[in-house]
């Protein structure tokens, strides 16, 4: 599509396909259709590749496209000089070595036709039908005539739209780019790297979210040379001078397949060499590289069963390395894919990635959701039930594209957002509380997940329960949590109403979440006594595209919101924050309720900021912490808070530490002695031989805090002990 044609004497330098001979394509072009009774010539190399996958395909209805194909585009040529239909032609190819069914063929031969010459979908649907129309309406471009600079996202917008409901229009778009990025030699240097960019951002996410890695494998070469090209020159040279050093892949694949053969199962050993960016990435990863790092073994085979017992094989002859053991079959990829994982290590110490998997996992892995054939076709002649196409290849990343897209109206917005949303190469599933589940991208938050369920009906959120916890809005989610959002118009725990009044909830965090947003004050939560409604803090905590802009859009809509309400002067006066045993602060503020910021817990004689924040209340941070700097450029005028005279104090402190047996135990006795009373206690799953402990504490006088953190420090496996002291959420 992106292809120009100039005038017949244009002449300059192509990169073409190996595989095939544009220029004879050329000349068989020019020459016209063939007769009645057999294919043209042209497209005999794409009857070939469709009948290896589709024996008993009908190619007829390819001929009578490639003729309609070849008369409308007659006369036009390409800035490489080969006639114009070599391009269709050759897009057709690709699709049909990846085992695209008929009708997919048909509009990838028809693609530009609408586009580029004078025949009008009509034409098309008349002489091949609805489908086929949609498809080639489906990668038509929009007019710059019409739409000028937003052209290219508007015709992205229209595309993924029609991509929602027939994803085979991505699939020939993802063709079309790669034979344009073969043949992107011909073009100015500029418009080669502006080409290259938008490849980057947004069709190679969609190949690799589609599960197209045959696509997308050679797209990322191609970008690669394109947009760093010096890396390029050393990444080929370094793939020509391979490392020699240690087994081959070849003497470790021979290894393999008698230890299979002698375990009589039927396999298929093959070598998969890793294209240049996967050797980039793995050169700065590992530094230097050695023979078997250029490649992996796949090993194919016929069942699922079979998968496993040759990775019980492998595990059983060989030294595993268990880190990098991944079950895709189990729990498949978002986008489709299947397979297990594995490393083993040779005798000299040699490590080998195995891929394992079966043919038709293999077939899938490829080509994503083009090896899926038609997905709308009846199954057994049955027509899907009230006329609705069942959507096997609607994923949850497309459907929660597809609805933001239509609250993003800008064109602008649309394209920084979509750039941002297909940069999340990570997909998580969440579990809801009623037993549904939620697709988000790795690192949502509580925010997201609440905009995901309930849409514009999320603005009423004032807290969430994760695992059964009461946690922040902030809490960044992980994969195969559960999670129930709590409605200001629904039924509200109590619990969650007190959350909801009090920043200082560090018994009740989860202790993932980092202290950061809380339901009250300026993290963005409700008073019992506000309107609901999200503050601008959620912006900080929304990862996802969809919240991101139904915040914003309440926020527009909703001025009023980011105004602080005005305080009358009065005498300074002690008022006790609400939760018992807080200390006293003295504030500015009449009959305001005051508390303590969880996110770096103050105690005197800690010099302390206040800041009004909805409803009234006054939340109180030490001056260090980050939440003051960020108020400050908000615009939020300081409050004037001073310590009264109760010493005790709450605290939350973190302990990074050593693993080791009897830890917690020697820490709580430290606590004890020092005479603290513990309110929570959290401890996470060691990382690295690393434990952190999460404490909060209540303290019968503030000044006995840095001898209970000395002995904190003292307990054997303790590294460091330090105040609860967030950075704001990016």
């Amino acid at each position: 599509m992106s292809a120009e044609a100039t005038s017949p004497g244009a002449r300059s330098r192509r990169r073409g396909r190996t595989s095939i001979d544009l220029r004879r394509l050329g000349r068989a072009a020019l020459l016209g259709p063939a007769s009645r009774d057999r294919l043209p010539d042209a497209i005999g190399h794409v009857a070939d590749a469709h009948r290896a996958h589709h024996p008993d395909a009908d190619l007829l209805v390819l001929g009578k496209a490639y003729v309609l194909a070849e008369m409308s585009h007659r006369g036009q040529f390409r800035k490489s000089g080969e006639p114009y239909i070599t391009h269709p032609l050759a897009v057709t190819l690709i699709l049909a070595e990846l085992g695209a069914e008929t009708t997919t063929l048909t509009a990838s031969l028809l693609h530009d036709t609408v586009e580029d010459t004078d025949v009008t979908l009509d034409q098309v649907r008349a002489e091949f039908g609805d489908e086929v129309c949609y498809l080639v309406d489906g990668v038509t471009k929009l007019e710059k005539v019409d739409y000028g600079a937003a052209a290219e996202p508007e015709t992205f917008r229209k595309m993924l739209v029609a991509t929602g409901n027939d994803v085979r229009v991505m699939s020939i778009k993802l063709a079309d780019r790669l034979h344009n990025m073969r043949t992107l030699g011909v073009m100015r240097p500029e418009k080669q790297a502006r080409i290259a960019k938008v490849t980057h951002d947004v069709l190679i996410p969609l190949a690799e979210r589609l599960g197209v890695q045959a696509l997308k494998t050679e797209l990322e070469d191609l970008v690669f040379a394109i947009l760093q090209p010096d890396e390029y020159e050393r990444t080929r040279t370094v793939i020509a001078d391979k490392a020699t050093t240690g087994p081959s892949l070849d003497t470790i694949a021979v290894d393999v397949r008698r230890t299979l053969r002698e375990a009589d199962i039927t396999a298929e050993v093959v070598i998969r060499p890793r294209h240049f960016v996967s050797v980039h990435r793995a050169r700065l990863k590992r530094g230097e590289m050695r023979g078997t790092d250029f490649g992996r073994l796949l090993v194919l085979v016929g069942e699922d069963a079979d998968c496993y017992a040759v990775l019980g094989e492998l595990h059983t002859c060989f030294t595993p390395v268990i880190s990098e053991f991944k079950d895709f079959i189990a729990a498949p990829k978002y986008n489709l894919y299947q397979s297990l994982h594995t490393a083993v290590a040779g005798p000299d110490g040699a490590v080998v990635e195995v891929l394992i998997r079966t043919h038709q996992m293999h077939k899938v892995a490829e080509a994503g959701v083009v090896a899926l054939g038609n997905p709308y076709a009846p199954v057994d002649g049955a027509e899907p039930a009230d006329g609705e196409r069942a959507d096997p290849t609607r994923p949850g990343w497309l459907s929660r594209l597809l609805e933001w897209q239509e609250a993003a109206t800008d064109p602008d917005t649309f394209w920084t957002t979509l750039r941002a949303d297909l940069a999340q190469d990570r997909e998580i599933s969440v579990f809801l509380a009623d037993g549904g589940m939620l697709g988000l991208p790795a690192g949502a938050t509580c925010v997201d997940a609440a905009y995901a369920q309930h849409g514009d009906g999320a603005h009423g959120c004032i807290g969430a329960r994760v695992n059964g916890r009461l946690a922040t809005l902030s809490t960044v989610l992980v994969d195969g949590d559960t999670v129930q959002l709590l409605l200001a118009h629904g039924p509200v725990p109590e619990a969650a109403i007190d959350r909801g009044r009090d920043d200082d909830s560090s018994t009740s965090r989860d202790s993932r979440d980092g202290g950061q947003g809380a339901q009250g004050g300026e993290h963005g939560g409700q008073t019992q006594d506000a309107a609901p409604g999200p503050s601008p803090e959620w912006l900080d905590h929304a990862r996802t595209p969809a919240a991101r802009i139904a915040i914003a859009g309440w926020l527009a809509a909703n001025p009023e919101s980011l105004k602080v309400p005005a305080a009358a002067p009065r005498a300074p006066g002690a008022v006790t924050a609400g939760r018992r045993g807080v200390a006293n602060v003295v504030v500015d503020v009449p009959e305001a309720t005051v508390r303590l910021a969880g996110c770096c817990t103050p105690v005197p004689p800690d010099a302390v900021t206040g800041f009004t924040v909805r409803g009234g209340a006054v939340t109180v941070h030490r001056d260090e912490c980050p939440a003051v700097a960020r108020m400050t450029a908000l615009g939020r005028s300081p409050v004037t808070v001073s310590w009264g005279d109760e010493a005790e104090c709450r605290v939350t402190l973190y302990a990074e530490s050593f693993g080791r047996p009897r830890l917690l135990a020697d820490l709580t006795e430290a606590i004890a002695t020092a005479g603290a009373a513990i309110v929570s206690a959290n401890v996470e799953p060691p990382s690295e031989q690393r434990v952190r402990h999460t404490y909060t504490l209540q303290l019968p006088d503030a000044a006995g805090l840095p001898g209970l953190m000395r002995a904190m420090r003292d307990v054997p496996g303790v590294f460091d002990v330090r105040r609860a002291q967030h950075e704001p959420a990016s």
